[in-house]
Formats: C-alpha cells, structure tokens, sequence
C-alpha cells in the first residue's frame, strides 16, 4: 500500500517523515543530504510506493513566503521533474522546529540528544505530515 512522504527541506539536511498505509498516522522516517535527497525518495518509492509528497513550505507571520522559500521552490521543480505522477501538496511549517523540540522534551529525552538536528528534523517533517493528514480528515 502506497504512503505519504512528508518533508521538512533544509539546504543541510532533509527530515522526512511517513503515514501508516491508512493515511491516519505520521512518523519521523530519516534525515537525508540533499544532494542524495532524489535517490532515496526513488529507493523508497520502488519499495514502498508513494501516493504524495507534503512538503513543508517556510512562510512569514504576515503569510508571505519566507526567504528559504526560494530553496524549496528549486527543490519542488526537481520533485516535479523526477516524480511527475505523484502529486505535491504544501503545508506551512511555521513554529515546527519549535513544536518538535517541544516533543522532544515532552517524550523525555536528553538535552544532549534534542541537539541532534537530525532528530529535530525527522520530527520536524512528522509534525508537517500529520498536520496535513489531520486537516484533510
């Protein structure tokens, strides 16, 4: 059965995240480089399959796009140009950095390991993931 991807894009790390196969339930799945970004969503996708990508779009308080935007869109055109049957949904991402440090500390971890950025980033791309379920059940 086919999952959602969700992705949380940074210039030095890529957080994704996926649902269960029902579509109700998101979890942190990876932190991958962008530069290698493409090839494991591939990888992924012929084990796997992917019904859609919802990736994190960085916006200002005012609902303009935010400066990193720019990033993202050159990485959406490159998801468009590999993928071009799977379709892209975009999700605020405001206030996710601050959300899964907030999870991290309400799970009872470490200082020492909410200081990964990974971490912060798979949980970053779980936090826009579910949000995105949640608004469509």
């Amino acid at each position: 059965m086919n999952r959602i991807i969700g992705i949380d894009y940074g210039t030095k790390r890529i957080g994704l995240a996926v649902s269960d196969p029902l579509g109700m339930f998101a979890s942190p799945l990876d932190t991958v480089h962008p530069a290698k970004i493409i090839e494991y969503l591939k990888n992924y996708a012929a084990g796997e399959g992917i019904s859609m990508f919802v990736v994190g779009y960085p916006m200002n308080m005012d609902n303009t796009p935010a400066a990193a935007a720019r990033f993202v869109d050159g990485f959406l055109r490159r998801l468009a140009k590999d993928f071009p049957d799977i379709p892209v949904e975009l999700e605020d991402e405001r206030f996710t950095s601050v959300l899964a440090h907030r999870a991290m500390i309400d799970g009872g971890m470490k200082k020492m390991d909410r200081r990964d950025k990974a971490v912060v980033d798979k949980i970053s791309a779980a936090i826009i993931l579910q949000s995105y379920l949640d608004r469509k059940k």
